[in-house]
């Protein structure tokens, strides 16, 4: 199958702004690009690329003062499967973990696992290890938060969004990745591009979705706890320690975000026509 995605963007400066953007998408196993999502601006912008410490792209401008329109439409092709399952996957005892995976245990700033440690144990110490436990764990997030976009704070740690019961994705993902850390299994915070592909369009405008990597007998398998379910044709972003790492924009100045769209939809033979 095949997929149409991308982004239209307008940042408005009153003075010129450096800004980094993180948008350049990381194709997963099962996925060619067709036609990549090269950033196209509206200006006159020379960009800078570089690769962040946890291996996403990420592109370095100075936007003028004004109006600037930051776009991409990229097409791919997708295996059209659900996302794998690996049932039998365990977890790794601390001193078998790589040096690089050891920070996705540690505490960061959505994901207070300090606060949460007593309530995991709680919870979930006595589960069998493994990935039934990491199941267990999008279970309980999925069905004790109530997803509500009028809720949506960029501030919430884990911590509150187990107090306050409420949130959007990246809530949903901050929350079980503290509590897998609280119990020894490395997470890590992942963004991209989720459509409805098999399943009835939601009637909320398109947005970014945050999931999570769990690292489970020696590699990293996805998890999802707002849909909790194996989806077809993610497009994975970035990754990082929890949201913080992954922003779609950081401006070192001011910038007033005037337009936001997101799509990505499985392409007909007229939307093929149309991207390439």
């Amino acid at each position: 199958m095949h997929i149409r995605f991308g982004y239209e963007l307008i940042y408005s400066t009153p003075v010129p702004t450096h800004m980094i953007l993180m948008l350049h998408t990381q194709l997963g196993r099962g996925q060619n690009y067709i036609v990549a999502d090269n950033m196209q601006m509206g200006r006159s912008i020379t960009p800078q690329y570089h690769t962040d410490g946890f291996g996403n792209t990420c592109t370095r401008v100075e936007l003028p003062s004004g109006p600037t329109r930051i776009a991409a439409d990229g097409l791919i092709e997708d295996s059209g499967r659900p996302e794998p399952e690996a049932l039998d996957a365990q977890e790794l005892p601390l001193r078998e973990l790589p040096f690089e995976v050891m920070q996705f245990l540690l505490s960061s700033r959505y994901c207070d696992t300090e606060v949460l440690m007593a309530e995991a144990w709680r919870l979930f110490g006595h589960l069998q290890p493994g990935w039934t436990r990491v199941q267990a764990i999008c279970d309980f997030v999925h069905q004790y938060v109530t997803f509500d976009y009028r809720h949506a704070r960029p501030t919430r740690t884990a911590s509150e969004t187990f107090l306050e019961r409420q949130g959007v994705c990246r809530d949903f993902a901050h929350l079980a990745i503290a509590l897998c850390r609280c119990l020894n299994i490395p997470a890590r915070y992942c963004t991209g591009y989720l459509g409805d592909i098999g399943l009835p369009a939601a009637e909320s405008p398109m947005d970014f979705a945050g999931c999570m990597e769990v690292y489970l007998g020696g590699q990293w398998h996805l998890f999802d706890p707002r849909n909790n379910a194996r989806r077809i044709g993610r497009i994975l972003i970035a990754r990082g320690r929890d949201a913080g790492d992954v922003a779609i924009s950081t401006a070192f100045g001011p910038a007033c975000l005037q337009l936001f769209k997101v799509w990505t939809d499985e392409a007909d033979g007229r939307e093929l026509r149309k991207v390439g």
